[in-house]
């Protein structure tokens, strides 16, 4: 027969018991998120949300950001997609856990299943695409935003190309979409040198479209976002199109494509929308098709 203190010392380890189970469900809930979605408007949200590893990709981590990137171009209500973080950082590149990993999926195959389709997929979504950078955007990271249509970065945040730092070389598009932002010999230099650059310093020299204070980034990048989605979505669509082709285009080809791409536009409702508004003297009233 038990005691009094006796139940109470079973009673009280039961419920420790309890309450360790219930931190290692959260934990595991918190190990599990990694990408958060919403949608306000015609904009869905998509943020990093890995903060206790500053947002660094695993896996996981970046299958689920394909996923969500594949939803929002599927989805016809969508007309904007605004890729954020949470946390102190915007993203800190590999998790290099992963890569070293004896089991892990090795480096190449990090590059061709992780991050090559996520580049792929937001130059490839026919809607603007707009980053906002807080923190630190290091490597991958910092590739990843610099693919984005429009990037935002708070005062505070930092851009760097920090692959020279560990003997390697610029993946996620980096060398691809930084010497024609900034041109060829600063683009060299960031990425041998691995300097960090503010977003004062990206601003001035290209990198970015906007630089804002840390407490006005969310409301700012959501309105620009918001400001997009509610515009004509297939023009803004074919516009990215068109700058996508002008990288490898001649100026004959691009003229061209500007020339086709323009009739397509001309077809469109939010045109004839757009030109009745102008000759009636009041807003128009988009509806991206």
């Amino acid at each position: 027969m038990q005691t009094r203190s006796g139940i109470h010392s079973d009673v009280q380890e039961r419920a420790w018991h309890v309450f360790d189970v219930a931190d290692v469900v959260f934990s595991l809930k918190l190990q599990c998120v990694m990408i958060s979605v919403s949608t306000n408007g015609p904009v869905r949200c998509i943020v990093l949300d890995r903060p206790e590893k500053f947002n660094s990709f695993n896996r996981e981590m970046a299958i689920r950001l394909q996923n969500e990137l594949d939803a929002a171009a599927a989805d016809e209500n969508i007309r904007a997609i605004l890729l954020a973080a949470n946390g102190k950082a915007f993203c800190a590149g590999q998790d290099l856990s992963e890569a070293i990993a004896p089991d892990g999926p090795g480096i190449r195959t990090i590059v061709r299943e992780h991050y090559n389709p996520i580049i792929l997929k937001i130059r490839s979504i026919e809607k603007p695409v707009v980053c906002a950078v807080n923190g630190v955007a290091a490597g991958a990271g910092a590739n990843i935003a610099l693919a984005c249509d429009l990037v935002i970065a708070g005062k505070g945040a930092s851009f760097i190309q920090a692959f020279s730092k560990i003997g390697l070389v610029p993946d996620s598009g980096g060398t691809f979409f930084l010497p024609r932002l900034i041109g060829f010999q600063r683009a060299a230099a960031l990425m041998m040198m691995g300097d960090k650059v503010t977003a004062d310093e990206a601003l001035a020299m290209g990198m970015i479209y906007r630089s804002v204070d840390d407490d006005r980034l969310s409301e700012e990048a959501l309105s620009i976002a918001s400001t997009l989605g509610n515009m004509p979505t297939r023009g803004i669509g074919l516009t990215k199109r068109l700058l996508n082709m002008s990288m490898s285009n001649s100026l004959e080809q691009q003229l061209e494509a500007e020339e086709e791409h323009q009739a397509i536009a001309g077809q469109t409702l939010d045109h004839k929308e757009g030109v009745r508004a102008f000759l009636e003297k009041r807003k128009p009233e988009f509806t991206g098709k």
